[in-house]
């Protein structure tokens, strides 16, 4: 019998977590534990969260430790209960009723971990990802998301799909491990993605499942100064990671004209504030 944990993280923005759970709530697909990591949050998001549905478990951390490391504390929580699966899940999304179920529906001998179609919150029918292929030389993702194009009929293997929204089996965390909690925010998907990948096992885009998302909600949006230090730092420690010494000329080639590029956007904007916090993070995630 399948015993799914959905796991969503929470700091400081208790009416998206609400939000996303009402629409879990509302799913076709039964039973599911739903498991709320609360990060800290000064905003009595617990005490909130519990009062609006008390079937939710809410599991209450000390301080913020970043995605990678609330994933890991309630993927540990969940498998000590008993999960046989695990649907990891931002809190800032709402899914489709039938999207849990789509996804199990993929869930075949080999595959290590599926994704839904994700939307746009605020365009509900324009795409935001449905992952894509790793660059076997410069370790990025490639493909911009498959932006821009027909959501296929079929489900397609994917090098890499977001961690907005990702479906594992027991057997890939044990054969894999956790997230690597160096990563704060940013590139601990691509890096899992990697990992599962490398692991021999297949990473399957579900087209049925639908979810649509705030993006960059819970950075302060989109080239915040926040979000261009954490994502600067995170790709840091990502590349510093994964590349090997015959990669290391190309991925470091592509690593400065990237720098360069969001150098020119940024001050082009007048954003001096996050072009500094850019280069900031680019120290600390290459240093």
């Amino acid at each position: 019998m399948t015993a799914l944990s959905v796991i969503l993280l929470n700091w400081n923005r208790c009416n998206d977590t609400l939000e996303c759970l009402a629409s879990l709530l509302a799913s076709t697909h039964r039973p599911l534990h739903l498991l709320v990591v609360d990060q800290h949050s000064s905003d009595d998001s617990p005490t909130r969260i519990r009062a609006a549905y008390p079937e939710v478990e809410v599991l209450e951390l000390a301080q913020n430790i970043g995605f990678a490391a609330g994933m890991n504390a309630g993927t540990r929580h969940a498998l000590q209960k008993g999960a046989t699966h695990l649907l990891l899940l931002n809190n800032d999304t709402v899914v489709a009723p039938e999207m849990v179920s789509e996804l199990l529906a993929q869930l075949q001998p080999g595959v290590g971990m599926v994704g839904p179609v994700i939307f746009y919150y605020d365009r509900p029918e324009i795409v935001w990802s449905m992952g894509g292929d790793i660059h076997p030389l410069l370790l990025e993702m490639s493909g911009n998301h498959g932006r821009g194009r027909a959501i296929p009929q079929q489900p397609v293997a994917q090098d890499f799909l977001s961690g907005c929204a990702l479906l594992l089996p027991r057997e890939t965390v044990e054969r894999v491990g956790l997230w690597d909690e160096r990563f704060f925010m940013y590139y601990e998907d691509l890096d899992y993605c990697l990992r599962v990948g490398q692991s021999g096992l297949t990473l399957v885009l579900a087209p049925a499942a639908r979810l649509w998302h705030k993006v960059s909600a819970s950075s302060g949006g989109s080239a915040s100064t926040a979000e261009r230090y954490q994502m600067a730092k995170s790709s840091g420690l990502y590349f510093r990671k994964q590349m090997n010494l015959w990669r290391a000329p190309f991925i470091l080639l592509f690593r400065l004209g990237s720098g360069i590029l969001w150098s020119w956007r940024l001050a082009r904007q007048g954003r001096w504030d996050a072009l500094a916090a850019y280069w900031r993070g680019l120290r600390d995630g290459w240093l």
